[in-house]
């Protein structure tokens, strides 16, 4: 079975830095962005999904 989660990464300087691994969870909430990991460690960024790749498994957060 392949695994599905995505990468989370926080876009700092105009350089993409690594916000949280194995992601499953990605919620909206107003002004934050809600993260959990299948390891059940959560995040949050006051910041909005700026691009979501599926085939690439991958997550870009752009900082409010």
């Amino acid at each position: 079975m392949k695994m599905c989660e995505s990468t989370a990464y926080i876009l700092r300087n105009d350089e993409e830095e690594l916000f949280l691994e194995n992601v499953e969870v990605l919620e909206n909430m107003g002004n934050e962005v809600r993260i959990v990991n299948i390891f059940g460690e959560e995040k949050t960024a006051r910041a909005r999904v700026k691009t979501l790749s599926l085939v690439d498994h991958k997550i870009v957060l752009e900082p409010l």
